[in-house]
């Protein structure tokens, strides 16, 4: 019996001393406190000298191990699995960010610097350009961004750009939840994207900083005096309202007019590159023939711009307008209707010189410019969808 008691004296005091020195892992607290109350149980109550107990101890705690080496390579497998979008094929992220509309290519620019290159790319940014603002943009609006990125000192736009960050600058005019990003995985320093860039004429246009030229449909919302015409104007964009303000060139002494409200369905790019102030040189005036549909210069002194105004080719007073016996088109006067007036108003008719067309007019009437021949249905259309509702006096 004491021969008992020595030995179980010494193997509890050798476990105490292994476990002092040497401290287990957090994840192994619960096991030992475990097993030290299975030994203690067995200890006390079963019988500590019964035969297989330290066996059956040793066998648990290896089982116990094993359970914990297979859950940790689980884990690890687990975590190895996770993906980044990068490690996608490149076609099918390039397919993802072509569907993202221009506020979600903001916000994956704000990722890292890959997705950064990626999403300010210039084919991504040209399809949105043209998808939104390519019905109104022409080459006197793209001159115009060249001569506007060339003189930085004057483009408050780009300035607070820099200042204060794309992203944070962004959420002016887009919602702050499509732009805002996650500290944890945004740039230390977020840089705007190169002011040469597509995305950025893009950024500018959103933002209404850059004001472009285009041209009005009836301008000032339809006032009767500009009925079926079109006029140059700078045009700047509210992504608020949607719509567009117009700033009109001053008329002599008339001050500069401004136009809130103005949709894009009034809006063109210009059909000919050429200043409002220049007369154009028609190039179509011995093919004119009644029933073509054209638009002329018209301006009402000469220190005013040119509009151009719709209007159809008519016949001659001779005429009875029967097409086998027409002869209008040989004649030298070709004589310009504009039905959108009632008969008998000064507007209703005019005549010009086929073969050496230049302004013709005087300060009553006005002064008539250059002609141009519709031949798109598109173009046609468009003024159809402007006729007054009222016959004009």
């Amino acid at each position: 019996m004491l021969f008992l008691l020595i030995t179980c004296f010494t193997f509890i005091t050798f476990l105490c001393k292994s476990l002092s020195l040497k401290p287990l892992p957090l994840w192994s607290s619960s096991e030992v406190r475990l097993l030290s109350i299975w030994f203690w149980n067995d200890f006390l109550i079963l019988n500590p000298f019964k035969e297989g107990f330290l066996e059956s101890l040793m066998s648990s705690n290896v089982m116990t191990l094993r359970r914990k080496s297979f859950s940790c390579r689980v884990e690890n497998v687990e975590t190895n699995s996770e993906m980044s979008v990068l490690d996608l094929p490149e076609l099918v992220l390039e397919c993802i960010l072509e569907r993202l509309p221009p506020e979600g290519l903001y916000s994956m620019a704000s990722v890292c610097s890959s997705l950064r290159e990626k999403c300010t790319s210039k084919y991504l940014w040209e399809k949105h350009m043209k998808e939104k603002w390519g019905r109104v943009l022409g080459p006197a609006a793209h001159r115009e961004w060249l001569w506007h990125i060339s003189s930085r000192n004057d483009s408050s736009f780009f300035n607070q750009a820099k200042e204060r960050g794309l992203m944070t600058y962004l959420s002016q005019f887009w919602p702050i939840s499509l732009v805002r990003s996650n500290p944890s995985t945004s740039f230390k320093k977020k840089v705007p994207p190169a002011i040469d860039s597509i995305m950025s004429m893009y950024l500018a246009l959103e933002s209404g900083k850059f004001w472009f030229p285009a041209q009005v449909y009836n301008r000032e919302n339809g006032h009767v005096g500009f009925m079926l015409s079109c006029y140059d104007a700078e045009l700047s964009y509210s992504r608020r309202t949607d719509t567009f303000q117009a700033r009109y060139p001053p008329h002599g002494r008339r001050a500069m007019a401004i136009e809130t409200g103005v949709t894009l369905d009034r809006l063109r790019v210009p059909p000919l590159d050429t200043s409002p102030h220049d007369l154009y040189i028609s190039d179509c005036l011995t093919e004119l023939c009644p029933g073509d549909h054209i638009e002329i210069q018209w301006r009402r002194n000469k220190e005013f711009p040119y509009g151009w105004w719709y209007g159809v080719v008519g016949h001659l007073e001779t005429c009875d307008g029967n097409e086998y016996y027409c002869r209008c088109h040989e004649s030298d006067t070709v004589v310009l209707e504009f039905k959108q007036y009632t008969h008998g108003s000064r507007w209703r008719t005019t005549h010009i010189d086929r073969k050496d067309h230049r302004e013709e007019g005087n300060e009553a009437d006005g002064f008539y410019g250059g002609i141009r021949k519709l031949h798109s249905n598109e173009e046609i259309s468009m003024w159809r969808r402007l006729w007054p509702s009222d016959v004009l006096e």
